[in-house]
């Protein structure tokens, strides 16, 4: 009796369910191309091995390099003349100053004849048509330094994306041969992120009710996890289920299966 009254007392009841479930590592990812290309090389020997930023498939650039060279080589001559017409403009303009005061200076001369006078006209708006027209050829030129720097821009990213790197992530798989020709969005590798491990579990939902203050044990052992991601929206194939997803740290070796248990712990006086 005095025992049952303990019980009654101090006693925690455990309540629990058990879920399976594969530890995957944290994200799973697909590496797409984003430009056209041949495969010059593809490094299989980094397979299941951590990658840095060393490249593991190469996408032939050549091409994509000697345009750029000849990109630079435009802008440093497009930019000489930039200089250039600047100068030019900036004696244009002291020229059209000094036109426009000589005109102002004689227009109402009755001493000269109206042939001079036209004669000054047409000086001077011929030197500001020169004007003007320096000025658009400077416009013009910003503008083609403009689509140059965007031109170098684009081959730069195009080079930088035909050399594909994966830094921490671990390389799953090589979907790709040397030789073979892609084009944007054909798969290259599969890479995974394997800093964190993450178990997917499926919950009724009845199960959703306090699951913040429910206790999770992995494998009989009792943790400090918690459900980290909850889909409140049933899942397609496990119909009337709700995905819960549980982020553990980096295990030994992933795809082992794992048993999960949630217990809930209430006290009763």
């Amino acid at each position: 009796m005095k025992i049952i009254l303990v019980l009654l007392f101090t006693c925690t009841l455990v309540f629990s369910k058990v879920y399976y479930s594969k530890i995957e590592p944290y994200e799973l990812r697909t590496i797409a191309s984003n430009v056209s290309g041949k495969i010059l090389f593809t490094d299989d020997n980094m397979i299941g091995k951590k990658l840095s930023n060393k490249v593991f498939i190469k996408i032939d650039s050549e091409l994509d390099k000697d345009e750029l060279k000849a990109v630079n080589k435009k802008l440093v001559y497009q930019n000489n003349i930039l200089k250039l017409d600047v100068k030019v403009l900036e004696n244009l303009k002291q020229m059209l100053v000094r036109k426009k005061v000589n005109y102002k200076k004689i227009e109402n001369l009755k001493i000269k004849s109206r042939i001079e006078k036209d004669k000054e006209f047409y000086d001077l708006v011929s030197s500001e048509n020169s004007y003007l027209a320096t000025q658009k050829e400077i416009n013009n030129l910003k503008i083609n330094i403009s689509d140059l720097k965007l031109k170098k821009q684009q081959l730069l990213k195009s080079i930088n994306d035909k050399n594909i790197c994966a830094d921490n992530f671990v390389l799953y798989a090589i979907l790709v041969k040397a030789g073979q020709s892609v084009n944007p969005t054909t798969p290259l590798a599969k890479v995974a992120d394997t800093s964190k491990g993450l178990l997917s579990i499926y919950l009724d939902e009845d199960d959703l009710v306090g699951l913040k203050n429910k206790t999770i044990f992995i494998d009989g052992k009792k943790t400090d996890y918690k459900i980290a991601r909850i889909s409140y929206i049933a899942d397609e194939k496990n119909i009337s289920k709700y995905k819960a997803q549980i982020i553990i740290k980096t295990p030994k070796i992933f795809s082992k299966l794992v048993k999960i248990e949630l217990k809930e712990r209430t006290d009763e006086k």
